[in-house]
């Protein structure tokens, strides 16, 4: 039976102060709980219905802190409206710096929006992206709705908060950044090792983040919308790029 001080516990965890004291994060689902179990994530707590917890006995048979919960207080636990499965509650890792140049690094400067933060992290892991540097105001990665929209991505994709202006100072790759206007992205030059900058949703890139950016690059546009979502834009970006490295 899950306990009070528990259930406040996994609570509290919607809110970012009390992850950043206590250093957990929650992944709900039935999916996005097996990815992290097998991914190099230390879970700490499973709650869930019975199938749930029985089908999570294939990759944490080892686990002892698990719950079996009814549906109605897994929902008051999480993020979820309904939750029909269950969640994890998992230990946060360091933020580190990268361990290496990567050929490309996703940096994101000032992305607030949870849903756009979680999708752009899908995103790169479908590119091969496994490096995002993002500016300390950027959402946090261990929000639940960003967590929620990586639907597991977030497992192989490192995202590093970091003051983005000295992090593009210091390290020696080619700097692109989207603006409306610039070199049409369908006809860059991509050279590697490079850092693609993404800009805050509504303001674009920052005038700080600006003056590092080498090469701007636009997205072109062909009808009257005045500007595309920030996870969209990301898409077409990565894509390109990957389409010159074939």
């Amino acid at each position: 039976m899950l306990s009070k001080p528990k259930s406040s516990f996994v609570k509290s965890l919607q809110i970012k102060k009390y992850r950043q004291a206590e250093q957990c994060f929650l992944v709900e689902g039935s999916k996005s709980v097996v990815e992290v179990l097998l991914s190099d994530f230390e879970v700490v707590m499973l709650v869930g219905r019975p199938a749930f917890l029985a089908e999570m006995d294939r990759h944490a048979s080892a686990l002892s802190e698990r719950y079996d919960v009814t549906e109605a207080t897994l929902a008051s636990l999480g993020s979820f409206q309904t939750n029909t499965t269950g969640l994890a509650v998992v230990r946060m890792k360091p933020n580190s710096s990268p361990a290496r140049q990567a050929p490309l690094v996703l940096a994101l400067d000032d992305i607030r929006d949870p849903g756009n933060l979680g999708t752009i992290i899908r995103t790169a892991d479908w590119y091969g992206v496994r490096t995002i540097v993002a500016s300390e105001n950027t959402a946090d990665v261990y929000n639940p709705k960003v967590i929620t929209a990586s639907m597991g991505s977030f497992t192989r994709v490192q995202v590093y908060y970091t003051a983005l202006p000295d992090y593009l100072r210091q390290h020696d790759a080619t700097v692109y950044g989207t603006f409306l206007t610039g070199t049409n992205v369908h006809e860059v030059n991509w050279i590697s090792p490079a850092i693609i900058v993404m800009g805050n949703e509504a303001h674009g890139i920052s005038n700080e983040v600006k003056t590092r950016v080498q090469q701007p690059i636009t997205i072109p546009r062909v009808g009257k919308a005045e500007s595309l979502n920030a996870a969209i834009a990301t898409a077409i970006v990565l894509d390109n790029y990957a389409r010159s490295q074939k």
